[in-house]
Order: C-alpha cells, then sequence, then structure tokens
C-alpha cells in the first residue's frame, strides 16, 4: 500500500567499502538532502480511487448491489437491514473475536488516508486531526449530534412508513456482557473511517486537484449516501444531507474532529438505543 501515494525519497543504498568510488582531488561535492517526489496529477487521482477502493468507495458499490436485490425482492419496507449483526452465533467469544477483528479492519483505510496525507498533504494536521480544540469540538460535535440525530430519526421513520427504505435493525447482537461495548466501538469505528476519509482526506484531495468547493462537496455527499444505499432511497438522501453539512462544516472549519465526535455520539445513541427500545414502543420499526 505505500506506493498509493506521493512517491516516497528513493532509498539510500549504502555502498561497502570494497567498491565505494575513491577519493578525488579537489573539493568535495556539497551534499544533497533526497526529496520526495511531487505527486502528480495522474497519481493523486490514482490514489484517491485506490483508497475509495478499498474502502467505502467499495462499500457504496456493495449497498447498490443490495439495494437492486432489495428492490427486486418485493416491498423494501418489509425486508430487513441489519447494521451489527452476529458473526457466529452461539459462539459467544468467538463472536467477539470476530466483531472486534472485523472494527480493526474497518478502521484500517481511516488511517491508510492519514499516512498518505503525511507523505504528501500535511498529514493529520492538514484535516484538523489533532487536540488543539479539545473542549470546542466536544460541544460542537455534541450540538451538531443533537440537532443532526433527531431530524435523522423523523426522516428515516417517514421514509420507512412511505416504503422507500427497508427495515433498520441496528442491533442483531445477543444478550452478552460486550453487546453494548462492541456497538459503542462499532460506532466510534463508523465516525473515524467516514469522517476522515469522506469529509477530510477527500475534501483536501479534491481541492488539490482544483475542484471546486461546490463540486468537491457534492461529490463527497454522494459518496456518504451510496455506500447508506442498501437501507433504502431513505437511507440514501438523509446521508447526502448529512454529507452536505458536515462537508460543508469541514471546508468551513478544516476541522474533523468535530464531525467525528458528532457522527459517535449518533451511531452510539441509535445502536444502544433500539436495543432499549426494540420491542418496547409502538413507533420504532423492528424486524416482524
Amino acid at each position: 500500500m505505500a506506493g498509493l501515494g506521493a512517491g516516497a525519497a528513493l532509498p539510500l543504498i549504502a555502498v561497502p567499502p570494497a567498491v565505494a568510488a575513491p577519493a578525488t582531488a579537489g573539493p568535495a561535492a556539497p551534499a544533497v538532502a533526497p526529496t520526495a517526489e511531487p505527486l502528480g496529477r495522474r497519481r493523486l487521482v490514482t490514489e484517491i480511487w485506490l483508497l475509495l477502493g478499498v474502502s467505502l468507495g467499495m462499500s457504496g458499490l456493495f449497498a447498490l448491489i443490495r439495494y437492486v436485490g432489495a428492490v427486486t425482492s418485493g416491498p423494501v419496507r418489509g425486508q430487513v437491514a441489519q447494521l451489527n449483526g452476529s458473526a457466529a452465533p452461539g459462539r459467544p467469544w468467538l463472536d467477539l473475536a470476530l466483531q472486534l477483528a472485523g472494527l480493526l479492519n474497518a478502521i484500517v483505510p481511516a488511517f491508510l488516508a492519514i499516512h498518505l496525507l503525511v507523505r504528501h498533504g500535511g498529514g493529520a494536521r492538514a484535516i484538523g486531526l489533532d487536540r488543539d480544540r479539545p473542549g470546542r469540538d466536544l460541544l460542537f460535535g455534541a450540538a451538531l449530534a443533537a440537532v443532526v440525530g433527531g431530524i435523522g430519526l423523523g426522516f428515516y421513520l417517514l421514509a420507512w412508513h412511505s416504503g422507500a427504505n427497508l427495515t433498520v435493525a441496528p442491533s442483531g447482537l445477543p444478550d452478552v456482557w460486550w453487546r453494548l461495548p462492541v456497538l459503542i466501538g462499532s460506532a466510534v469505528q463508523n465516525a473515524v473511517t467516514e469522517e476522515v476519509i469522506v469529509a477530510g482526506y477527500l475534501l483536501v484531495r479534491l481541492r488539490e486537484l482544483g475542484w471546486g468547493d461546490r463540486r468537491s462537496l457534492a461529490g463527497s455527499a454522494l459518496l456518504r449516501g451510496s455506500y447508506h444505499l442498501y437501507q433504502g432511497l431513505g437511507g440514501f438522501a438523509g446521508n447526502v444531507a448529512m454529507g452536505v453539512l458536515f462537508g460543508r462544516i469541514f471546508q468551513r472549519r478544516g476541522r474533523v474532529v468535530p464531525l467525528i465526535v458528532a457522527h459517535a455520539l449518533i451511531d452510539a445513541v441509535a445502536f444502544v438505543g433500539y436495543v432499549i427500545l426494540a420491542g418496547s414502543v409502538s413507533w420504532l420499526p423492528t424486524p416482524g
């Protein structure tokens, strides 16, 4: 994966003393520090496609295929989109190991995006992934989560009742001690992966390609909607709207930390709230 981004400096190869060039008379040539090869436009485009190809872009392709499968199977409202399902039913310790491995696998592309930015583009600070403003980021993220989470729930219920969305089941995990920690871990992983790649990395790279803010924002928002299409048209549209809002906030503030906080809180409340409320309230759609 190291070859996806900016070209690294050529490795310094030690020359064995036996074959080293003999010393010559005259002043020694000044040492020249190796420099990284500039990242050209073609390599930049290739980097973006490869990163998306091993992460959320591929998720978007699978989501489209699943949506086509759902549409061709009958009314989508009667079908279920499960977000956190058991990986080994009846074997809780194996299930836990697979859950943790899945979370690790899903978050690695975010670290890859940061690595690529370190090689060319300013590193984590280029997307505001630092601890410079912890209090402000937490407060803004929490306020954003309260607004977006409430609107998102209302939009989901409207889309479900209209028949445009599948029944979303945020948890299908067994009732064991690690269920809530894994759900919270899943919420954090979703937030880090999506906001680092879709709001941070992608918008920075598209700006480097010369895209205007509106065009970049549209591309980022459509990507965010694409990998939620497995939930139905409601999931797609709702996440496109969220992508426009989050992307615009990033373009103005240049920081992904409050977006990660907001996204993690939204998902954590949805996952844990579903476990608590499913079957206890009439207004929450649950698998039939």
